[in-house]
């Protein structure tokens, strides 16, 4: 598949605009990386997942709330996503937490939705390693705990450390994708 041909749905839900922000830039990123326009956002406030549809790549953006609470906009629509047909998709995620002020819910939304997504037998691509990061337990680490299962980012700790992590995120994308 070549770069003019791929299609990337960006999907997200953000309350304090911090995960919209991360959205923006994985969009402008990807889209450097390929040289091409083709990833498209979709705000989960404005659209619907059914949505996914139209799209054969699919990014997921999620923040943990409070004591490992899933983000509103995607609490809205947690119920469709038994209803998506992912089987055979590519699906990468990127989510949002405190590592210090919620160190036992660390990013669990983030694990909540991959299980969700894993169940529709979706292709799960971009785990990410988990140094660097200070908290105690997470539902978002894979069975060796070794990887996040999905980019995780703190802008509330480590802001300075948010463009890096994006940009080699999406670099380890493009060649999992190749």
């Amino acid at each position: 598949m070549s770069n003019n041909e791929l299609r990337i749905g960006l999907f997200y839900g953000s309350t304090t605009c911090y995960t919209e922000m991360a959205a923006e830039k994985v969009q402008t990123q990807l889209n450097q990386i390929l040289g091409a326009d083709c990833v498209s956002l979709f705000n989960l406030k404005d659209d619907n997942l059914s949505r996914t549809a139209d799209f054969d790549i699919l990014i997921f953006g999620i923040s943990t709330w409070d004591f490992g609470e899933i983000q509103e906009d995607w609490e809205s629509q947690w119920q469709d996503i038994r209803n998506l047909n992912l089987s055979g998709k590519v699906v990468a995620h990127f989510g949002l937490g405190d590592q210090l002020g919620y160190a036992d819910w660390f990013q669990d939304a983030l694990g909540m939705l991959h299980d969700e997504v894993v169940a529709r037998q979706a292709i799960v691509i971009g785990y990410w390693p988990n140094q660097g990061y200070e908290f105690t337990q997470s539902k978002a680490l894979t069975d060796d705990k070794s990887h996040f299962v999905g980019l995780s980012l703190d802008d509330e700790n480590q802001y300075d450390q948010t463009d890096e992590r994006i940009h080699q995120w999406c670099h380890q994308l493009i060649e999992e994708l190749s």
